[in-house]
């Protein structure tokens, strides 16, 4: 018996979404399938033969890729149709900002956005049309600038204490520019 014969070797849409994944942390969404010329059976046919899990509605991921620390903050700017961007206190964590600890994953979406689907209990959903240069990626995770961070966290009545450590931070650590950081430091007063 061939070799080749012996296994199921995975095709076409395996390979080409197997990529994709690679740059998003494991997952894939029905837009990436469409993108690529595919429909939405493409990915009920590699769940059911066991190529992919089923996460949320129209989100799969690849188990064949290890799962990482960073995961579910990819896997949360994903899961409003590819529109959401980490904001807020999940934001200064990612930066390494401040001392906060979110409880839930913040995570923005444009005004815009009809996200229909129920909303996982570990999302906290913010709405704001955010301008291209607030967003950035950190290790190719959409995410708000560190500015714009600061900025959601004193909108948000974070703690001074807490919003005064990640202007400091952002400051030495050069995340900011000079006028950013006068102006944080004067709307803080």
């Amino acid at each position: 018996m061939d070799f080749f014969h012996t296994f199921d070797m995975p095709g076409r849409w395996y390979t080409e979404l197997f990529d994709v994944a690679a740059g998003q942390y494991g997952y894939v969404t029905t837009d990436d399938v469409h993108v690529l010329g595919g429909k939405l059976q493409v990915l009920i046919d590699m769940h059911r033969h066991g190529q992919l899990e089923r996460v949320a509605h129209g989100l799969y991921r690849f188990p064949a890729l290890p799962p990482g620390p960073l995961d579910q903050l990819m896997e949360a700017t994903l899961w409003p149709r590819r529109l959401g961007v980490i904001s807020h206190n999940s934001a200064l964590d990612l930066w390494e900002l401040c001392d906060v600890n979110p409880a839930k994953i913040h995570v923005t979406v444009p005004k815009s956005a009809r996200v229909r689907r129920a909303k996982p209990a570990m999302y906290e959903v913010h709405t704001r049309d955010l301008d291209a240069s607030e967003i950035t990626r950190f290790e190719g995770i959409p995410v708000v600038t560190p500015h714009r961070a600061i900025l959601d966290g004193m909108e948000r009545h974070l703690d001074r204490r807490l919003i005064g450590q990640a202007i400091d931070s952002a400051r030495r650590r050069g995340l900011v520019e000079r006028t950013e950081v006068t102006a944080l430091e004067e709307a803080i007063r």
